[in-house]
C-alpha cells in the first residue's frame, strides 16, 4: 500500500510529529513488534491495543482512546476496567498489551511475571488525589490521617459521628457507614498503605463497592456514609474534608495538591507495558504524554504527569 493510496485523514495523522498513528502497512508487517502478544490484528491492517485495569483510569483511558481514533483509524484501544489488580493480571498473562493501574506492581505480581516470561515496565501518565467523601449534609470540614485509620482500620475504635464531635442531619443512627473498594483495586491498595499504614489491615464491615463512582454514589445516597476515591469522581451531592498532615497543616485534594504532593494521599498513576514499548504500544503511550494527550486526563480531573499548556 502506498501514501497516496491512504485516506486523507490517516495522511494527515502520519505527518504529525507527536501524533497517536502508525503507516497500516507496517502494522501488518510488524508482528510482534507492536508490543505484547495480546496485540489483535484486523483482515483489513487495522491494530487493535488491548488496555486493561484501573477503575480509577477507565474515563480517562476511554477518552484517550476515542481521541486517539480521531488521530489514526487504522489504530483502535480497546478498553476495559476491573480494577489495577486485574489489569496487572492480564497484562502477566498476555490478554492485555498496557494495564492501567492506581499504585505500583507488587512483589508478588513481579514473581508471578517473572514466571510467564514477562517484564513489567512502568510509566507515570499522570497524579491524582484520593478525596475522602462525606454526604453534602455532613458538617464536617477536616479530618487527620489518625482519625481516618481510626474509622477504616481493623484496630480503630471509632464507630459513631458522635465520638468526632458531629451530628450529621439525617443520620439519626449516628453509625459511620464505611464505604470502601474491593480488594482487587489499586485504590484500595493506596488507601490501606498511605492511611491505615504498613501492617494493619481494613476492619471488618464495610461496604466494598466495584468501581469508584460506585462509592461516590453511595455516598451521595447516605447520610452516615464516608467514603474514598479518585478526585475526578466527585459531584456536588458530596463534598471533601481537607486532610490534616503530621504538621497539623490541612490540605484540600486537588490536581495542584496532587502534583507537588502536599495531600497528604496524592498517589501516581500508572500504565504497564510488558518490557520496553515498541511499535504502536509506544507510539500510543508517547501520544499520551503529548501536551495534547495530557490535556484530557487533566480534563477529566486528574493532574498531569508534566508541565504542560492546554487552550
Amino acid at each position: 500500500m502506498t501514501l497516496m493510496r491512504l485516506p486523507l485523514l490517516l495522511v494527515t495523522a502520519l505527518a504529525l510529529t507527536a501524533a497517536c498513528s502508525r503507516n497500516t502497512s507496517q502494522n501488518q508487517n510488524q508482528g510482534a513488534d507492536d508490543g505484547s502478544k495480546a496485540t489483535t490484528k484486523k483482515a483489513e491492517g487495522r491494530v487493535v491495543l488491548q488496555n486493561k485495569g484501573s477503575d480509577t483510569l477507565v474515563n480517562v483511558a476511554q477518552a484517550w482512546a476515542e481521541a486517539c481514533k480521531t488521530v489514526n483509524p487504522a489504530l483502535a484501544i480497546a478498553v476495559t476496567g476491573g480494577g489495577s489488580g486485574t489489569g496487572i493480571s492480564a497484562l502477566i498473562n498476555g490478554t492485555a498489551d498496557l494495564a492501567n493501574s492506581s499504585r505500583s506492581i507488587t512483589p508478588k505480581e513481579m514473581a508471578a511475571a517473572k514466571q510467564h516470561g514477562v517484564t513489567p515496565k512502568e510509566h507515570t501518565v499522570g497524579f491524582d488525589a484520593l478525596a475522602v467523601f462525606l454526604h453534602k449534609n455532613n458538617p464536617i470540614k477536616e479530618l487527620s490521617l489518625e482519625q481516618l485509620a481510626d474509622i477504616y482500620g481493623e484496630k480503630g475504635k471509632t464507630e459513631k459521628w458522635s465520638q468526632l464531635g458531629v451530628k450529621v442531619p439525617g443520620c439519626d443512627s449516628d453509625e459511620i457507614v464505611r464505604i470502601s473498594r474491593q480488594n482487587n483495586s489499586g485504590t484500595y491498595v493506596y488507601f490501606k498503605e498511605a492511611v491505615l499504614g504498613e501492617g494493619n489491615e481494613y476492619r471488618f464491615g464495610s461496604r466494598d463497592m466495584h468501581g469508584s463512582k460506585d462509592v461516590v454514589d453511595l455516598v451521595a445516597k447516605t447520610p452516615c456514609a464516608v467514603g474514598y476515591s479518585g478526585l475526578a469522581y466527585a459531584t456536588p451531592e458530596v463534598h471533601m474534608p481537607c486532610i490534616k498532615t503530621k504538621d497539623g497543616k490541612c490540605v484540600a485534594p486537588s490536581m495542584e495538591t496532587a502534583v507537588d504532593r502536599s495531600y497528604p494521599i496524592a498517589r501516581p498513576l500508572f500504565m504497564y507495558t510488558s518490557g520496553e514499548p515498541k511499535g504502536s504500544v509506544k507510539e500510543y503511550l508517547d501520544w499520551i504524554l503529548t501536551d495534547k494527550g495530557q490535556c484530557i486526563i487533566v480534563d477529566k480531573g486528574y493532574a498531569s504527569a508534566k508541565p504542560i499548556k492546554c487552550k
